[in-house]
């Protein structure tokens, strides 16, 4: 299975900018996302394509409903342990 990359440069619609991991527990990612002048951070649950076996960065459609953007790492922390939470409840542990 083909990991997400821990930087790369957006393309499309995200054209400009850039992204870092943060944060990855197998579970829920953290990127940071900046153009620049501007910074926020993305937290979005982990998602298996099987199709194409790789690991799948949240589209724009997928905001608000298993991904997020926020302004603060603060709050993307948050939402990264909450995440994470869901997913141990839903696997059972």
């Amino acid at each position: 299975m083909k990991q997400l990359e821990k930087k790369f440069t957006g393309k499309g619609e995200v054209k400009g900018f850039s992204f870092t991991q943060l944060k990855n527990n197998g579970k829920a990612y953290i990127y940071e996302v900046a153009d620049g002048s501007f910074k926020h951070y993305e937290v979005f649950k982990h998602k298996e394509n099987t199709q194409f076996k790789c690991i799948s960065y949240p589209r724009s459609k997928s905001f608000g409903i298993w991904a997020f953007s926020v302004s603060t790492f603060e709050r993307a922390n948050e939402i990264f342990e909450e995440l994470t939470i869901e997913k141990e409840v839903q696997n059972g542990i």
